[in-house]
């Protein structure tokens, strides 16, 4: 029921001219990136295969929408019988998109097909608007931990709808950020997760002896420890007599940041706790994150920027039927010629073209023969993702996560030089169309 009505209207009016059950072809793309943006990346594919498994319409929804007149016999009863039988494919998830980019194709009769797309956009534009985002941010850390970058954990719960929140703590995991404080996307996709104390602990306490003395005495001395909430100087000294030389890290949550962590790394070293890590968060962005580079910065806690997409909430991508049977039950291309929403007809393959030095060059897309014929070559982009109505394996879980990271890995290191620019720029690479 995570849907628009005009899915079930446009079902009926299709039961009603026999068109509904004509073989289709939707994609999703996104006519443009976020103003700025070099690149975008597909996030959220999982959720969308693990909620297709469960898309039902069971006998109460069936009897809501009767109350409401939303739906002729003819057509709730198609619905209380619905299973997507077709065939989906596209972009692996954490792969790199462009303008055009054909990230998904779902293939099936127009009725199977047009129930999906609220629910298909709904959990790619956010998941992809926050992937996005996050892989700015994890670019201005200096990339991954595993690639010598220093960590980004997502905090951005409090910020968002709840499903949202846990959607976002996934989607970061997908770009490469470190852990987030969701415990839902922990115990769902595997992503790890962490979390010590918040101000409102030292403020229980009658000092903030006490709360530290409290918190290292319940976690040990590689606990992180909250210092601004009263005087930094004095907390980081504190801190230091309570837990001694093998403090974990301090936090630093308000302030200049860039200032206070030169005066808290200086004087932590000074007392001997040279292996104390610095954290810090407070509304951290990727111009943030780029401005705190040269600062002794450990790790970075990333909350509403990160889950809001920083600027960008959503990816703008559309889901437009591009080919359908006819009549006669030939397959024909369909567009649409509206002012500044035009679409190209015909079903999509695309292919990410290679220089000599295995350098991304150009999004090619091609509808009328294959991009290697007409003389491009390098990686094709679509993979199987649903086959007559069964998930692929190894697409969704914590398995799901865990083969989006690595394909994340691997675009952004095939792309040139410019996308690691924070700066505003067009796309990294051309779309091309053949």
């Amino acid at each position: 029921m995570l849907t628009d009505q005009y899915e079930l209207t446009m079902l009926q009016a299709a039961l009603r001219s026999g068109a509904a059950h004509r073989r289709c072809t939707f994609e999703v793309f996104a006519r443009r990136l976020p103003q700025g943006r070099r690149f975008g990346v597909v996030a959220g594919t999982g959720r969308l295969l693990e909620g297709l498994e469960t898309f039902r319409f069971r006998r109460n929804e069936l009897d809501f929408l009767a109350e409401r007149g939303i739906g002729d016999d003819d057509t709730l009863d198609f619905l209380s019988s619905y299973r997507f039988s077709g065939d989906i494919s596209g972009y692996a998830e954490g792969e790199i998109y462009l303008p055009h980019s054909p990230v998904l194709q779902v293939s099936a009769t127009f009725a199977e097909a047009c129930l999906l797309e609220t629910f298909v956009l709904s959990v790619l534009n956010h998941d992809s608007a926050v992937a996005s985002a996050a892989a700015r941010m994890v670019i201005a850390a200096g990339g991954a931990p595993e690639s010598g970058g220093r960590p980004c954990v997502e905090m951005g719960s409090r910020r968002t709808h709840e499903f949202s929140a846990t959607a976002a703590a996934r989607a970061a995991g997908v770009v490469g950020f470190a852990a987030t404080s969701n415990l839902e996307a922990g115990r769902s996709w595997g992503v790890p997760t962490l979390g010590t104390a918040a101000h409102a602990f030292t403020l229980l306490h009658d000092s903030e002896e006490d709360a530290f003395a409290a918190q290292v005495e319940t976690f040990g001395p590689g606990t992180t420890l909250l210092v601004d909430t009263y005087d930094v100087e004095a907390a980081v000294r504190k801190a230091v007599e309570i837990a001694g030389s093998t403090l974990g890290a301090v936090r630093l949550d308000s302030g200049d940041l860039v200032a206070q962590a030169h005066e808290v790394r200086k004087l932590l070293d000074s007392l001997g706790n040279s292996a104390t890590r610095i954290i810090v968060s407070s509304d951290l962005d990727e111009y943030a994150i780029a401005g705190l580079a040269a600062a002794p910065v450990d790790a970075y806690g990333v909350g509403t920027r990160l889950v809001t997409g920083s600027g960008a909430p959503t990816a703008s991508m559309v889901y437009k039927l591009v080919q359908r049977q006819d009549s006669k039950g030939a397959e024909v291309p369909v567009e649409k010629a509206s002012p500044n929403k035009a679409s190209a007809g015909g079903k999509k393959q695309a292919l990410r073209n290679l220089d000599a030095d295995g350098r991304a060059a150009a999004e090619i897309i091609s509808t009328d023969a294959t991009p290697e014929h007409s003389g491009y070559s390098g990686r094709n982009l679509h993979v199987p993702l649903v086959v007559s109505g069964s998930v692929t394996p190894g697409t969704t879980g914590p398995e799901g996560v865990r083969a989006a990271a690595q394909r994340h890995r691997a675009s952004v290191e095939e792309l040139p030089a410019a996308a690691q620019r924070l700066s505003e720029g067009e796309p990294v690479i051309p779309t091309v169309f053949v």
